[in-house]
This record gives structure tokens, sequence and C-alpha cells, in this order.
């Protein structure tokens, strides 16, 4: 949400071109040309650093992803029941939910380039911290430190990807959400090559990928230290194309439910679809988990063509055919065979997950220079939800059934219909 105007004079100190931005809701900020955020626009999108981040975005992902493969090992060694189950994803993402949106708020004041490879330190420990873990509160704990990571990690990544972005922000952020879709997917194919023949020990062995997250993300931190601009302190004045922040705060709320809807499904899936297609299908563990991957891997190609799609057509198109055009499918989902199952899963993935990256930047586009604090409730609230979500759906299984559960959340999709309360955004912010 752009307007630029040049000054013309025969100085050519006058001659520097003003960009108009909005500020916090609906108040604009000027920024002059020698912003970084301008030159690198000029300069189009830093790939490199685009890599990196989405690199250790598949590195964090992937360590976080093990918590939710392993259950099965850990609900048999420890006779967990489904509740016990959801109370240790609560407790992994509780801490990224209740910390992102505040260590973001804190990095728009200051930012910390070196935060990254610092938070990744969290994650480090807590992997070591499961793979000899023998109490219940213990695994809690754990889980509870890689979550921490995960809220030092989100919000600082985004605005780094936003900034290495050249003015394509869906792309950028498609790229970002590829490398952690693709992490995510991983999880169950180690648990399955590794965790499960060697027992939960051979957790430690990640902490080798944590090591490797925190290099490549001091290298990060190196490049963005130059990137940080000093905080403005120019007047702000309001945009005349801008929403009013009555329509803003509206079209937040509206995301955040629709971003509820897609996240409480993705976690329904990610929690307890393994044991599901055990229950239902009598299939090992070990098989489950591979499908388990079919739908993760769907999911990252999904989210990375849901960026780029919305920069060409428009964020809200995008979000309508992502979040309703999944409903067929997820209804369908509960009363399929074994292979249907797996190819209705392939098309959820891909269709739901697209929404994504156009959900954050539609976010980012509604309330500019605060891209740290929206990153961070927007992945908090999915964080949070999902935990949330998954405790609650284990204490539903408990009392009814898995299968019932699936029954419940084909409907989830459905609450994307209030898209149509979105603002229509001007052609050039997207």
């Amino acid at each position: 949400m752009r307007a630029a105007c040049t000054h013309r004079a025969g100085n050519d100190f006058l001659n520097k071109p003003v960009v108009v931005s909005e500020g916090t809701l609906n108040e604009p900020v000027i920024v002059d040309d020698a912003s970084p955020a301008l030159k690198a626009s000029a300069a189009g999108p830093a790939y490199i650093v685009l890599a990196g981040i989405s690199f250790s975005h598949f590195l964090n992902d992937t360590m976080q992803s093990l918590i939710a493969s392993v259950y099965p090992i850990l609900k048999d060694s420890y006779a967990l029941d489904f509740a016990q189950i959801g109370l240790i994803t609560l407790a992994f993402q509780f801490t990224a939910s209740l910390l992102q949106p505040l260590v973001g708020h804190f990095t728009d004041k200051k930012a910390q380039p070196f935060s990254l490879a610092i938070g990744m330190s969290s994650t480090f420990f807590g992997l070591l911290l499961l793979s000899v873990a023998h109490q219940y509160l213990v695994i809690l704990i754990a889980a509870a430190l890689i979550g921490l990571g995960s809220a030092v990690f989100h919000p600082e990544s985004a605005r780094i990807a936003r900034l290495a972005s050249g003015g394509r922000y869906g792309f950028a952020q498609s790229v970002f959400q590829l490398g952690g879709s693709f992490g995510t997917s991983m999880g169950p194919v180690l648990a399955a090559l590794i965790v499960v023949p060697f027992g939960q020990p051979s957790i430690a062995w990640f902490s080798s990928i944590a090591f490797l997250a925190i290099v490549v993300l001091w290298k990060i931190g190196r490049w963005y230290q130059p990137q940080i601009r000093a905080k403005n302190t120019t007047t702000f004045a309001p945009h005349p194309d801008a929403p009013s922040r009555r329509r803003v705060l509206l079209a937040l709320a509206v995301l955040v439910v629709l971003l509820f809807s897609k996240q409480l499904y993705v976690s329904s899936l990610s929690s307890y679809y393994i044991f599901y297609l055990i229950d239902r299908f009598g299939v090992s563990t070990q098989a489950a988990q591979l499908y388990l991957f079919v739908f993760l891997a769907a999911n990252a190609v999904g989210a990375f063509f849901g960026g780029p799609l919305g920069d060409r057509f428009g964020r809200k198109i995008v979000i309508w055919f992502s979040i309703v055009g999944a409903l067929p499918f997820t209804l369908a989902l509960p009363y399929a065979g074994l292979a249907a199952s797996a190819v209705l899963t392939v098309f959820i993935g891909l269709i739901i997950s697209s929404t994504t990256s156009s959900i954050i930047v539609f976010a980012q586009e509604l309330v500019p220079h605060r891209f740290g604090m929206i990153s961070g409730v927007f992945f908090g609230v999915a964080f949070g939800i999902g935990g949330l979500g998954a405790a609650l759906l284990g204490k539903l299984a408990d009392h009814t059934s898995i299968a019932f559960v699936y029954q419940v959340c084909s409907f989830l999709p459905a609450i994307g219909l209030l898209a149509v309360f979105l603002p229509k955004m001007r052609q050039g912010a997207h």
C-alpha cells in the first residue's frame, strides 16, 4: 500500500523521490529513498538470503515436527492417553503463542540481528532434554523449550524475508513458508527411519541439526545487521486510500478467524492422523507416518505457490479459494478408504496451505511498519490455536473416537466464508 511522488526542482537534492507508506493501522509514514527497503526493492529479491532463511525454517520445523512424530512412542512408553498427548502439543505451542507477539513487538522497536541464532539454542537444549526425559513433566518442559525457540525464530525471520523480498512480498513469504512446510513434512519420515528403530535417545542426534541452524542464522544475522534502519522520526499523515481504523481492525479479526479454521484442521491431521490410520485401517506406525508425510509434503507445495498467486491475482482471491476450496475434500475424508484418504489429503494439503502466505502478507499490508508484531501475532495465533485445538481434540477423541473427531473437523473450512468481510485492497498492494 504505497504511493510514490517525485518532487522536481532544478536542484538534484530536491529531486529525491519520496515514498509514502502506512504506519500503525491507517497512519502512513514518510520515508526517503535512502532507506534499505527502497534499495532492496530496486535491487530485486536477495535470493541467497531468502534461501538461507528458508533453509533455516526447514531445519527449525524439522526439529519441531519430531514432537508429533514420536507421539506413538511416548504414548506406548509412558501409557499416555490422548488428552496427555494433546497437552504435550499445547506445552510446545503455548510458549510460541504467548511469546511470539511480544518478541515481534520488541524487535519492531529494536531489531536484534543475532536473536535468531540465540533463540535456536533453546531448541538445541530442548531436543537434548526430550531424548533423555523419563517423566511426563520433563517431556512437557522439553516441548516448551522447543516452542520457545520457535517464538524467537518466526517473527524476526519473517521480517528478514520481507526485507529481502525486493517488493515481491508474497513470493518471499512463500519461499520462507516452503522451508517450514517441507521441514514439517520431514519429521514423520525421520521419525520412521531413525526414532522408531533406535528409540527415544536417538532424538539427541537431531541436536546436530539445531547446531547447523545456529551457524546459518548467525551468518544471516551478519547480513541483517547493516540493514537495520534507525527508528523513523518523520511526521505521520493519513493516506487517502487507506482503509479506516475500524475496517482494518475488522479485517485483522477476520484473518485471525480464517487462520483458526485452517490451522485447527491442519493440527487435527498433524497430531492424530497417525492414530486415525492405525485405528481405522490397521496400518503399522511406520506406514502411518509415511501417509502423514504425503499430506505434509502436499502442504509444503501448496504453501510455496500460494504467495506468488497472491502477488499475481490478489490475496483475497487466494484466501477464498484456499480455505473454501478445500471443503469438498475435507467433507469426503472421514468416509474414504485408505488409498482414497491418501489422495484426498494431497488435495487438502495443496489447497488449504496456500492461504498462509496470503493471510500473513495481507495482515502486514493492513498494518505496515509493524511487521514483527503482526508476524508474531499470526504465527503465535497459529501455534496457539494448534496447541489448544490439539488438546481439545484429544479430549474429544478420548470420549468419542478419532473417526468422530475427523467428522467434526471436516466442516472447519466452511469458516472461510467470512472472507467476504475482507476489504478490497488496491491492486498495487498486491
